[in-house]
């Protein structure tokens, strides 16, 4: 069996593979902020997660370098939230 990843694109039209342009603990907080995407109940209660999982890392390793990559995902996913709380407000 073959694990195939994720091919992110942002509103602008960048794609980003995440099995290529992410590291592996990069890719575990990643997981993890994507649900927190579509739960967080405020942009700075995803932010807080979004800051708290760079400095904890994979599983507690330690903070961990965000690459330009990861922050264009980031600032892609509050985007989102952004949206759809806008949409939950009307």
């Amino acid at each position: 069996m073959r694990t195939v990843g994720m091919i992110i694109t942002t509103r602008d039209g960048k794609s980003f593979d995440t099995d290529k342009d992410l590291t592996a603990p990069e890719r575990h907080i990643l997981q993890k902020l994507i649900i927190w995407e579509l739960f967080a109940s405020s942009v700075e209660q995803f932010r807080e997660k979004e800051k708290e999982a760079m400095f904890r890392g994979w599983n507690n390793s330690g903070p961990i370098k965000t690459s330009e990559t990861m922050r264009a995902i980031l600032a892609e996913l509050e985007e989102k939230v952004v949206l759809r709380l806008s949409k939950d407000e009307k």
